[in-house]
């Protein structure tokens, strides 16, 4: 295959309401905002990324202020006029640019899906992943006024089959409901999502959910921390995940190399692409360490592109990539994503992400939008 030449890239910013209003431990949202990289080669081809940095830096510093930014000044720059002979190419060009992994993936993941499309090949083929095989779907759930609240919400997605509940949780919102839904659901495959909320000195409050046979804790310490996990660890049985802390291939393999985790959580968006998301699995693989993949509440857009990284052999627990419904009215593709009775998602053959994108959807979500060209 020929090399692409990336001729022009265009950014949008973009706003959907979301059915619910979904609540961590940092905050609320009722409204997806994100920003749209649309890569073009110079023979017309194209592909999409979906940057998952949100308006503020509550998650991680990066913000769609701070991404537009690196955008145009820095990483457009950086590929405008040069040819790629693979899309791993990205990552090399972005290399002299420290941090800012959120944007470098927004344009790292459209790549990828430009040469999917360029193939003529769905995305996981192009990723060396197996596009014939299901993607175990489990589903995130945001804090909830009440327990009542929250258990309608746990009967609701156990009866739509998904393989894994999750639930978000912060002090003095945490045991409580986990021990209400194992009441109710004793076998069901749970797991806690904290975001941080926690200090080491709350460690036996942490140990307490030992009782409960959760799957994992997920990044109970500091966003940016590995030794405090790492002496947490021992302390408990629950296995840690961290998400927040693995932001490279690097720091998979630090935190491994300290057995600061026994899961982690892969998010393409977090760790600068889908280039660095395989190298992540690989290391863990090959360290026997489970992974799967996370979700930023993203458009059916960046959902695909979480499906077809998914086809990768070592992604062997339930993701985070629910169905589109769950979150929008109306989704930027067409199908929207699709959860089988039995909590599978399908992988679609199409080219690059597979599914029809809805243009006239996205520009009507869209506020803002420029585009760069090569000289």
């Amino acid at each position: 295959m020929n090399a692409l030449r990336i001729s022009r890239i265009e950014v949008r910013h973009l706003r959907m309401p979301l059915r619910f209003r979904f609540e961590t431990s940092f905050g609320a949202t009722s409204e997806k905002s994100f920003l749209l990289v649309q890569v073009f080669a110079g023979d017309g081809a194209w592909g999409v990324g979906e940057c998952v940095a949100e308006d503020h830096p509550y998650y991680l510093p990066e913000t769609n202020r701070t991404v537009l930014h690196v955008l145009r000044d820095f990483l457009a720059p950086a590929i405008l006029g040069r040819s790629l002979e693979s899309p791993d190419d990205v990552s090399s060009l972005f290399a002299a640019i420290r941090g800012h992994q959120m944007a470098k993936a927004a344009i790292e993941m459209a790549a990828w899906d430009l040469f999917a499309r360029v193939r003529n090949e769905p995305l996981a083929k192009t990723l060396g992943g197996d596009p014939l095989r299901s993607v175990e779907a489990g589903v995130s759930i945001g804090l909830q006024p009440d327990i009542s609240s929250l258990m309608r919400r746990v009967s609701a997605e156990v009866a739509a089959g998904y393989r894994r509940i999750k639930i978000k949780i912060k002090p003095g919102h945490d045991l409580d409901l986990v021990r209400a839904i194992r009441a109710e659901f004793p076998k069901t495959p749970l797991m806690v999502d904290a975001n941080s909320a926690y200090e080491l000195a709350q460690a036996e409050r942490l140990r307490s959910f030992d009782e409960f046979d959760l799957m994992m804790i997920e990044q109970p310490l500091a966003w940016d921390d590995m030794v405090q996990h790492a002496r947490l660890q021992p302390m408990l049985r629950t296995p840690i995940c961290l998400d927040e802390s693995i932001t490279s291939p690097e720091a998979a393999e630090n935190a491994i190399s300290i057995r600061a985790c026994g899961i982690i959580n892969i998010k393409a968006g977090r760790v600068g692409g889908l280039s660095s998301s395989k190298r992540i699995q690989t290391i863990c693989a090959e360290k026997g360490i489970p992974v799967w993949c996370g979700g930023m509440l993203e458009s059916g857009i960046g959902r695909l592109a979480n499906v077809h990284l998914q086809s990768l052999p070592g992604f062997i627990l339930p993701g985070d990539t629910s169905a589109s419904a769950r979150y929008f009215e109306e989704d930027l593709i067409e199908p929207g994503v699709e959860v089988s009775k039995e909590g599978l998602i399908r992988i679609p053959l199409g080219p690059g992400i597979g599914q029809e994108i809805v243009w006239s959807r996205v520009d009507g979500a869209t506020d803002h939008r420029e585009a760069w060209s090569a000289a």
